[in-house]
């Protein structure tokens, strides 16, 4: 593939020296072969030319489900990474939640062998204990060898302390990742939303804040007696960015995320019972919402996520109370998070991610490999359910407006274009 981008300005705080410069970039063979000012085509190379042009390191999201394979119906393999890579992530962390679960070397080679590089680029998690069931460890080691970037039981909480412990010391005989999902479930019960004033007016099971406190508070503990890395995934409340912040302080290796419907929802939107609005962790208050932005800021929330997962419409179209939990995110991602933040923060937040998953770092300079995210940061569009191209249509962005669109990505010497 030999194109040449004309007139781009680059994002890239990493490189001074081209950072918010307007340059053309000559991509030739799958490699940035040359950057600068003004480049002429020769006649075998492709020209893109975009108005008001934004190039980027190419964005991850650290938590993505699809179905495939077992849940079909809700997003296979092949338009999920097409989707993601229309959305401007090159690349994306595979949740471990399909039918079979991925617990075994063999599952992690079958989701990367069925999603090939015809997209986004995926990286699987293999779970943490065997079908994520809490009791045994899962083939850590196996599936790291594989290529399994992470292990975690997908929104199901290690309640078995003695076995978190156990993970995160095998673990680290391979510098292993290993991921706790913050709640206990002992408090958290049957609970659908946030507990507060909102779950009492509209009559909801409650989720209580210190459910996931008390989880995040045991697992640093723990940590703390062990050594390794953990990951917190998709925490929700101000006390949560607290007890993370103290962890870092003493020099844990502790990373944590936040959903980008956290940041911009609160449960004041609940009083429609939207089904899609029902999520894990739930929406919280403002409050929590303003300290997981400031979280973001100062660096102790490492990584936004859209934490993408795909229901049906039999599983939504339902009363709230049978509901299923989930929401898609992918293809609002940066326009929401660019009308949060301004954009040069928001890029910040989609390109990390890589390191804290053993993924190869990437640059936008000469000789390195074109991995890119295009994009224009301006212009207000709405979201509309039927210009989503996922399969299932679950997201509860529908009816907003993002700020800017993207234009596609350079990935695997293939540009793909939204």
């Amino acid at each position: 593939m030999n194109i040449l981008l004309k007139s781009a300005t680059i994002l890239d705080e990493d490189n001074r020296g081209l950072h918010q410069k307007v340059r053309d970039l000559w991509i030739r063979n799958g490699k940035i072969e040359k950057i600068a000012a003004s480049i002429k085509a020769d006649a075998r190379t492709r020209v893109i030319s975009f108005p008001n042009l934004y190039v980027s390191k190419g964005w991850i999201d650290c938590s993505v489900s699809f179905g495939e394979p077992g849940y079909e119906e809700r997003e296979t393999l092949a338009n999920g990474i097409k989707i993601a890579a229309h959305s401007g992530f090159t690349d994306i962390v595979l949740n471990p939640n399909t039918k079979p679960i991925p617990d075994t070397s063999g599952d992690v080679v079958f989701l990367k062998k069925t999603a090939g590089d015809k997209g986004a680029r995926v990286h699987p998690m293999g779970a943490l204990t065997m079908q994520s069931a809490g009791i045994d460890l899962a083939e850590l080691y196996d599936m790291k060898n594989a290529g399994a970037v992470a292990f975690y039981d997908f929104k199901r909480p290690v309640m078995n302390s003695n076995l978190l412990k156990i993970a995160l010391q095998y673990a680290q005989g391979f510098d292993g990742l290993v991921l706790s999902y913050p709640m206990d479930l002992s408090i958290a019960a049957k609970g659908m939303v946030n507990e507060g004033g909102m779950s009492t007016k509209l009559g909801l099971k409650g989720i209580p804040s210190f459910s996931e406190e008390i989880q995040i508070a045991r697992d640093l503990f723990i940590l703390e007696y062990t050594g390794g890395k953990l990951h917190i995934p998709t925490i929700s409340t101000a006390n949560a960015v607290n007890l993370i912040a103290e962890a870092k302080k003493k020099g844990l290796d502790v990373s944590c995320s936040v959903a980008l419907h956290n940041l911009y929802f609160t449960d004041e939107v609940l009083d429609e019972f939207e089904t899609n609005y029902k999520v894990l962790p739930p929406l919280r208050t403002k409050k929590d919402a303003e300290a997981l932005k400031k979280g973001l800021k100062s660096g102790v929330i490492d990584m936004v996520t859209t934490d993408h997962l795909p229901m049906d419409i039999e599983e939504k179209r339902v009363e709230f109370d049978h509901a299923a939990f989930g929401s898609i995110g992918l293809e609002s991602a940066f326009g929401i998070l660019n009308s949060i933040f301004d954009t040069e923060t928001s890029i910040r937040f989609l390109t990390k991610g890589r390191e804290r998953f053993g993924l190869t770092p990437v640059s936008i300079k000469e000789g390195q490999t074109a991995n890119l995210s295009l994009f224009t940061p301006e212009g207000k569009k709405e979201i509309k359910k039927e210009d989503l191209q996922s399969t299932s249509k679950n997201s509860m962005f529908i009816g907003q407006k993002g700020k800017g669109s993207v234009y596609g990505v350079i990935v695997n010497d293939q540009l793909l274009l939204a």
